[in-house]
């Protein structure tokens, strides 16, 4: 009930969208075990599973878009958990939204310099 009324509180102000680019960048350098993204203050509604032992996660329910909760991305590395605000508004990208998943960006970012054995079909 109380984010149904931040969301009416903050009703026509700029959506902060997560940034897949800015997470993408952040596991690259800290290469946590895994890591989470969600909303603060509505994490329970929001969150899920983006990356975990080496590999991005593209297939847990997330909601990443808020007038009023920031979006965070949640890392466990050296056996302790940070909370990082992770965002940019949505003028900034506009083809990103609540829903987005791992990027084309984003992936290049997380992927630059690692090699990947192709596979012959």
């Amino acid at each position: 009930m109380s984010a149904f009324m931040m969301g009416q509180a903050n009703r026509g102000k700029e959506q902060m969208v997560f940034d897949w680019d800015k997470a993408a960048r952040i596991i690259r350098e800290r290469n946590p075990k895994w890591a989470v993204a969600g909303l603060r203050g509505d994490m329970e509604n929001t969150s899920g599973a983006i990356y975990e032992d080496g590999k991005p996660i593209d297939d847990e329910y997330t909601y990443l878009a808020s007038t009023w909760a920031t979006p965070i991305l949640e890392i466990m590395a050296d056996q302790e958990v940070e909370d990082i605000p992770c965002f940019r508004m949505q003028s900034e990208v506009p083809n990103w939204g609540s829903k987005t998943k791992w990027p084309v960006s984003s992936i290049d970012i997380l992927m630059k310099g690692i090699k990947v054995n192709e596979a012959v079909c």
